[in-house]
Parts: structure tokens; sequence; C-alpha cells
């Protein structure tokens, strides 16, 4: 007797959730090492030299910050720019995963006949 297989579904740019920015993944990541160092918006950005409120846009994904900057404020955080940068990279990947492990919603599911 033949199986029925499901095959993998795409669903198409508009249904899919958007892929998490970059900077987002940064900002999330800087708050939650200030805040594990139980330290201000302030008392952060005066040691990375760049303003409260700058550092309080790079922490909600408002701004694209240079190079230059996200290594001031990995410096000022104690942290290494290779380390903080591979922290966002795994982020992204594990947000990715699970977008991917979500079944889709709504749609039409495929079917293969495999005799």
């Amino acid at each position: 007797m033949a199986e029925i297989v499901p095959l993998p579904r795409t669903l198409s740019p508009s249904a899919r959730d958007p892929e998490p920015l970059w900077r987002d993944a940064l900002g999330e990541l800087l708050r939650r090492l200030r805040h594990d160092r139980g330290e201000r918006l302030a008392d952060t950005a005066a040691r990375a030299g760049v303003s409260p409120q700058y550092l309080s846009e790079i922490e909600r994904g408002l701004k694209e910050p240079s190079s230059e900057m996200i290594a001031a404020i990995a410096g000022a955080l104690e942290v290494t720019l290779i380390d903080l940068t591979a922290a966002v990279a795994d982020d992204l990947r594990s947000r990715a995963s699970m977008l991917a492990a979500r079944p889709a919603v709504g749609g039409r599911a495929s079917y293969l006949l495999a005799a």
C-alpha cells in the first residue's frame, strides 16, 4: 500500500514572520548585559563615550551603530567585540530555528504519494 508523506511547507514571504534585524538582537543583548551588571544607562554610556539617549536608542533597536560605537559599548560592558558578535549571531540563529520549527497557520498542506 502507498504511504502519504507530507512535503515540507514553504510560506509566501508575506505570510512569514520577518526575520529579526541585527540591530534589534544587538540592542537586546546590550541591554541584558547592562542589566546583568546592575548599571544605569548613564553609567555605561559615560564609559563608552556616548550619550545615554543614544545608548537607549541602540538598545531599543532604533539606531544602527557603527562598528566603532559597538566596540566602545562592548568595552564599557567589559566584553570583547568577538564575544558580543558571536552572542548576537547565536541569538539570531536560535530565533531563526524557532521560526522555522513553527507550523504554518492557515496554509494548505502538500502531500507526496510514495509507492
